[in-house]
């Protein structure tokens, strides 16, 4: 699969006529394709939206190609390190978030942001006592609510699980 991989990328990064490199590592979760180039705005786009887009054109490509013959391994595409840099930004800005919802107590609404983006905002949240999150909206208005988290409805279990 990695020389097929390699194969699509030649080709796709040739038609976008961009000049660069491109390195492939097989993990456990798919291919990590780590590309170098001067012109990163141009793959990424506003927001990722290209990255996101490459990703998964590249993900439908390798997916018809390699079929039944073998095990189908995702592939998981970043330029000049834009996705993980934004990764560790959204965990840091997750993170400063829910405390502050924690403290005024009033549900924040984010801005719209692509599936692996608030799947990163769900996992900060999701390990903070007290908070939880929910996606809303559809297509690209698709975003996320942290709030408070709900009091048990069961006075009676509550107050039982703290007498034990």
């Amino acid at each position: 699969m990695e020389e097929q991989l390699s194969e699509t990328l030649d080709n796709l990064l040739g038609m976008l006529l961009l000049e660069g490199s491109y390195e492939i590592e097989e993990k456990e979760e798919g291919f990590l394709v780590s590309v170098e180039t001067k012109d990163a705005g141009r793959l990424i786009g506003i927001r990722g939206e290209s990255l996101d887009s490459l990703q998964l054109i590249i993900n439908q490509i390798m997916s018809r190609k390699i079929g039944a013959e073998a095990e189908f391994k995702r592939v998981i595409l970043d330029v000049e390190g834009w996705k993980k840099q934004r990764e560790e930004d959204l965990s840091v800005s997750a993170a400063e978030w829910g405390k502050q919802v924690l403290e005024e107590g009033k549900e924040m609404e984010l801005e719209p942001m692509s599936a692996w983006q608030r799947r990163v905002i769900h996992t900060v949240i999701g390990e903070m006592k007290g908070l939880e999150t929910e996606s809303i909206g559809e297509g690209r208005d698709r975003h996320i609510v942290i709030k408070p988290a709900k009091k048990s409805k069961n006075k009676k279990e509550t107050d039982a699980d703290k007498a034990s």
